[in-house]
């Protein structure tokens, strides 16, 4: 999509700061974090939503959340992380397209963030 910024990312056209590539997904640390470690996992193929998920995609998020485990011990969340996916506006979806947020490095207590 071209004026997904998410997408220009996977492109090269815009920097991250990258923890993870392969040909599935992109993961890389926020530029906003809202903990002390807080990277997004983004799957390289653009949809939205889940609802807007076809079985292709579904199997990318399915390799996402496989993959997100090892990826938090090498980020140092041993103790445990939060993982987020904000669903449309509503739930404070800010990019349209479908990204995982991993939170952790501190206590996280119990209310949302």
């Amino acid at each position: 999509m071209e004026n997904c910024i998410f997408c220009k990312i996977i492109a090269g056209e815009i920097p991250s700061a990258k923890v993870y590539e392969d040909e599935d997904m992109l993961v890389f640390r926020d530029i906003n974090p809202q903990a002390k470690v807080h990277c997004l996992c983004v799957p390289k193929s653009h949809f939205a939503t889940l609802a807007e998920m076809n079985a292709e995609q579904a199997e990318i998020l399915k390799k996402c959340f496989v993959k997100i485990p090892g990826l938090a011990k090498s980020l140092g969340l041993e103790n445990g992380y939060r993982l987020i996916v904000n669903q449309g506006k509503d739930a404070g979806q800010t990019v349209f397209h479908l990204h995982i947020h991993i939170l952790g490095g501190q206590d996280m207590g119990e209310k949302l963030i």
